[in-house]
This record gives structure tokens, C-alpha cells and sequence, in this order.
């Protein structure tokens, strides 16, 4: 009709990464990020590399499209330039290299090499717009400058190899990116951590976490060693790697003998008791990893002169290094891509496309365009209690304001309390929304949430969450840390005066008491810290504010909702059963609330425990 307009419609953009680990989807429309969830969220496969159908089709439901109405797909990577890669490694390592490239092939022959396929299948067969392909590391760039709160920045970004490239840095300015310098495969910075952590006995793409929160045990005894017979360092942070004492270019494994025997033995099989040797390694690698990360900041910041740096890939999820990064390294500001490794490629896969391809304008956000990271599907209070109480649940209906005196009434009587609220994380963190909460000034608290409820092992760490605002007052840190990716040391009028300590060696020194907050307190003394501000986590910032008004104290323990192998919980139902099946106290999911002593018995808690790989 003449005389009417109506807006137009916004241009929506599907990102996708699949086919190597933690696959995802992620919906940007007019350059906004609107949804993004990783697929073993939805399919209870931790790490699942198949193509993200589930997660795709929730992006697509919560913007209310078809995916016809798509405008562009984008995938987070090249897949003929890896083949490519693939091929000629193979033919530089025959004949021994024949039995990797045996068995990479049906995933290639079969998925890979037929994404338009895969896609079309993927989203249900009713796709019809093009498919585009951004390199691995421009995704993982577009990742970390597009949403940072920067209108221009370096860029970092450090992983295990995309189509070759294995780190790259280059130049964020408002809309454009631009790649300046590349290491490339079989040079990696992700490939070497990895390497390390299968020879400690953890599992390759989950247990590098392990690696790093066993590093403080040890002492760095082989970290010399590493720099003068494996690792050739220069000073811009690039490095050679003497291929002699790895085997994952044309083996089955990522290290040899030659390793084994620099660092004394063979590796420790998973599982098997954890000896001084491998914290001692753990130490090692971690020390070298962060001087690749310092000489590579430096170098960028030497090229580049610009005072904020933004990062991506596996690497950057070293909260350690990127710790020390801030308080050691020549850049004033430092924002990381909550999701940095490969699910977060998925969001970068359609930023870049937009602002790089199209050409689109981008508008810097206060805080960061990331929205808390909170992308994910959402519990809704009365589809939960209905499916809550077809469980058989027993549960107490509160009011916004009830609900939070009793999660805080709980914590400080010493309960675990599992917590369930509004949008899910999207990325490895946990962030008060799917999060297991507990008082950090009980002592007993990270063996307790560890062996009982995580069923694993006890060395590894809890993140302290802490009021936006008040984080110099309880660490030595002067930045924001919304996405737990910063370490710091605790201040040091909160730590206390070790007297239990002598003595004890490797794990044995968990039992000393190092701050007024023990059980986010790791044994030297620092805490991977996550910063709470009632912007990006209003509910989370909530609860801190009145457990502080009850005990003085602004800090919670802060641990993802699922057990060792687990994904993180989806839904109600995956929480309750994560409660009951483990020695968890109290469920919270929105303004429901449960207690484990009124909860009937719930069959099938080994079942539920075997269904999960070891991670």
C-alpha cells in the first residue's frame, strides 16, 4: 500500500565450526551477536566434533528464522587448504606417516570434503543461500577484535594449526583486520602444551587445564632443558621445533623417546598416581609457554605500538600466562575471547564476515559486544518446574528477592549449592549462570567440591568470583576479569601466615592454609579470578552482594555445573540428576529451590557416573 513502510529485515549470518573439537554455531544479525552455543551442550558428548545440528537449529528457533531466511552461512575455516596440508604432510613423513593418514581419511572422505553437503544437511535440508569460508585464524581473530571493546587493537592469536598457520598476530581498526606474520605448522605453540599434557597422562584438547593447575606443585627443573634441546626460542616468540622428539607430523602419538628420555622416563599412564616428575614438568612447560606468550606480546607491541591486544585460540585460555601477560607485558589494556578456542571460531566465522567481507560498519560496545558470554539457550521457571517435579522433585517456589537470602543462607552454612539461571554460557567458563557455588573461606571446601561432586582429581582449582569493584581489595589486580581468564596473586593483606607447610611436598601442600579464602587459594598463592558486575550477570552480582551483607565476605567459589567428562548442564533435567547423583547440598534453578534431605531417592547414580569419558 502506498504510504507504508516496514522495516527491513536484519541480515542474519550463521556461523559454524565443526569437525575437530567442542563444534558450535553462533547467529550474528546486523553485526550483533544474538545467539551461540557449543552442540555437546545438546547432545551430552563432551568436546563433539559432528556438525553443530542442534546447536544450529536453537540459534535459528531463538531468533525466530528458518533457515531459508538466512542471508550467508559461514564456516570457521578452509577445509581443502587443510586437506591440502594433510596431504603433503603425508607424503614428507611415507611411509611412516601411512597409518595417521589412514585413519584421518573416512572423516575426511565421508564429512570434510563435502561441507556444502554437510550444511545443507545439517540445517534440515531447506538451505539455499551461499556458503562462505574465512581461514581458521582469521575466525579466531574476528573473535577476538570484532566483540572487544576496542576501536582498534593488535591482535594475537595461538592455537594447535588451522589450515597451516599455528599463531598469527596482526591489526584490528574499526571494520577491518588485517594478518601480518604467521608461524606455521609443525611449529606450534598449542602442539607443544598439548604434547606435554598427553605425556603427563591427561587427555589431549581437555586436560591442558590439568597441566596448568598441576604446574605450581613442581619446580621448573626441565624448563632449560626444553629451551636448549626441543624448543629453539627467538625473541619475537617464534619458534623451531626439533621434530625428533614429537611424533604427531606422521605418528600416532605426540611424543617420542627422544622426549621421554630429556625428561627422564617415559609418560605417565592415564590415571596412574601423579609423582613430583610430572609436576616438575607441568612447571616446565608451563614457564616456557608463558616466554613464547611474553616474547610474542612484545614483539607485536614493538611492530605495532598500540596499547590494547586482543586474543583468540586455545593458547589464550592459559589464564596463568595471560595473567602475567598483563601485569609484565607492554600493553596497557588486554581483552580474550571468552570462547578463544575452537567454538568461539564460529562467532568470528560470521563477524568476519560481516565487518571484513561485506564491509559492514562496527559499532564499539562499552565492556565488550560478548554480552557476559550469556548466548546460550535460557531456563524458563515454569517449563523447569514442570519438568523438575515429573522427576519427582521436591521444591520450594521463592520470590526474587527469597530466593537470594536462601542460596546465601545456604552457602554460609557450609553447603555446596548448584545454580541454574537464565541464559547459558557459551565458551569452556562457567559464569554463575550453570555454575556450582561454594564459601571460599571453608578449608575444606576444594577437596570436598572436587572428590565429591566433580570426581576429580583433587589438585585442581576453583576460581574465586568476586564483585565487580572490589577485586584490589582481596588480588593484585588492576583489571577486569569478567570471563575468568586472568590469574592473580592474592593480596597480600588476605593471605596468612603458613605455619602447616613445612614439610610437605607435591600434592600434600593443599593442606597448608594460604589466604583468608583457602579454597580458591592455589599453592603459590594466586587465584584465577572472575570478576562480577550486575551488567553482563545481574543474578550472579546479586547473590555475591548478599552473601558479602551476611559475612563480610564479596567472594564465592565459582565451578562449572557438571562432574568430570561431563558437558556443562542444558537443562533442569540435566541439573537435578547432576544433584542427586553427587554430594552436592542444594539445587537452585531460577527461583526454585531444592534440598537434597527432602528429595526422594534417585536410581541410577553409577550409571550416570560411566556414561562419561574421563577427561
Amino acid at each position: 500500500m502506498r504510504g507504508l513502510s516496514f522495516p527491513a529485515l536484519p541480515t542474519s549470518i550463521l556461523g559454524i565450526s565443526a569437525f575437530f573439537h567442542d563444534s558450535a554455531a553462533a547467529l550474528v544479525q546486523d553485526g550483533v551477536i544474538v545467539a551461540a552455543s557449543e552442540e555437546e551442550r545438546f547432545s551430552r558428548i563432551k568436546q563433539d566434533d559432528r556438525f553443530p545440528t542442534q546447536a544450529a537449529a536453537w540459534c535459528l528457533e531463538h531468533a525466530g528464522l528458518t533457515p531459508k531466511e538466512l542471508d550467508a552461512v559461514v564456516f570457521y575455516e578452509k577445509p581443502l587448504v587443510k586437506f591440502g596440508r594433510i596431504l603433503e604432510t603425508a607424503l614428507a613423513t611415507a611411509p611412516f606417516g601411512f597409518p595417521q593418514f589412514v585413519r584421518a581419511m573416512p572423516a575426511w572422505l565421508q564429512r570434510k570434503l563435502h561441507l556444502p553437503r554437510e550444511i545443507d544437511r545439517g540445517l534440515g535440508g531447506s538451505y539455499e543461500g551461499p556458503i562462505f569460508f574465512t581461514t581458521h585464524h582469521e575466525s579466531h581473530a574476528a573473535s577476538a577484535f570484532f566483540p572487544s571493546p576496542f576501536e582498534r587493537a593488535a591482535i594475537l592469536t595461538l592455537d594447535g594449526v588451522g589450515e597451516w598457520s599455528t599463531a598469527t598476530w596482526g591489526v584490528g581498526r574499526g571494520n577491518t583486520l588485517e594478518l601480518r606474520e604467521e608461524m606455521r605448522f609443525p611449529h606450534s605453540p598449542g602442539l607443544l602444551y598439548s604434547a606435554f599434557t598427553q605425556w603427563c597422562g591427561f587427555r589431549v584438547n581437555s586436560g591442558e587445564y590439568k597441566l596448568m593447575g598441576l604446574a605450581p606443585y613442581g619446580e621448573p627443573r626441565f624448563a632449560q632443558a626444553i629451551l636448549d634441546r626441543v624448543v629453539r626460542l627467538h625473541d619475537d616468540g617464534s619458534f623451531w621445533l626439533d621434530q625428533r622428539c614429537f611424533d604427531y607430523v606422521g605418528g600416532l602419538r605426540m611424543t617420542s623417546r627422544r622426549l621421554h628420555a630429556i625428561l627422564g622416563g617415559p609418560p605417565r599412564a592415564p590415571e596412574a598416581p601423579i609423582t613430583q616428575r610430572e609436576m616438575d614438568v607441568a612447571a616446565s612447560i608451563q614457564r616456557v609457554i608463558e616466554e613464547i606468550v611474553l616474547r610474542m606480546a612484545r614483539h607485536v607491541h614493538a611492530q605495532t605500538g598500540e596499547r590494547a591486544l586482543c586474543m583468540a585460540g586455545g593458547v589464550a585460555l592459559n589464564c596463568v600466562a595471560n595473567g602475567r601477560l598483563l601485569r609484565e607485558g607492554p600493553f596497557e589494556q588486554l581483552w580474550i575471547q571468552p570462547a578463544a578456542g575452537d567454538a568461539g571460531g564460529a562467532i568470528g566465522a560470521a563477524l568476519a564476515h560481516w565487518h571484513v567481507h561485506r564491509g559492514e560498519p562496527r559499532t564499539v560496545q562499552p565492556g565488550d559486544a560478548q554480552r557476559g558470554s550469556l548466548l546460550g539457550p535460557a531456563i524458563r521457571g515454569l517449563d523447569a518446574r514442570a519438568e523438575l517435579e515429573s522427576l519427582g522433585a521436591v521444591v520450594e517456589v521463592h520470590d526474587d528477592e527469597s530466593i537470594l537470602e536462601a542460596i546465601t543462607a545456604e552457602l554460609e552454612s557450609g553447603r555446596i549449592v548448584g545454580h541454574v539461571e537464565g541464559r547459558a554460557e557459551f565458551g569452556p567458563r562457567a559464569l554463575g549462570c550453570r555454575s556450582i557455588l561454594g564459601d571460599p573461606r571453608d578449608p575444606s571446601m576444594q577437596r570436598r567440591m572436587n572428590v565429591a561432586i566433580k570426581f576429580r582429581e583433587s589438585f585442581r582449582p576453583f576460581a574465586p568470583a568476586v564483585l565487580a569493584g572490589r577485586e584490589r581489595e582481596w588480588f593484585d589486580l588492576d583489571a577486569e576479569s569478567p570471563y575468568m581468564l586472568l590469574v592473580a596473586p592474592i593480596s597480600a593483606d588476605r593471605r596468612t601466615a603458613i605455619t602447616s607447610d613445612a614439610g610437605l611436598r607435591g600434592l600434600d601442600r593443599l593442606k597448608a592454609i594460604r589466604s583468608q579464602i583457602p579454597a580458591v587459594t592455589h599453592v603459590d598463592g594466586s587465584a584465577r579470578v572472575q570478576t562480577v558486575d550486575s551488567d553482563r550477570a545481574p543474578r550472579f552480582a546479586a547473590i555475591l552482594a548478599a552473601f558479602e551483607r551476611r559475612t563480610g565476605c564479596p567472594v564465592l567459589v565459582n565451578t562449572s555445573f557438571n562432574i568430570r567428562g561431563e558437558p556443562i548442564v542444558h537443562d533442569a533435567r540435566d541439573a537435578y540428576r547432576c544433584f542427586m547423583f553427587t554430594d552436592m547440598d542444594t539445587l537452585v534453578v531460577g527461583n526454585l529451590l531444592m534440598r537434597k534431605d527432602r528429595q526422594p531417592p534417585m536410581a541410577g547414580a553409577e550409571e550416570y557416573r560411566r556414561s562419561f569419558k574421563l577427561d
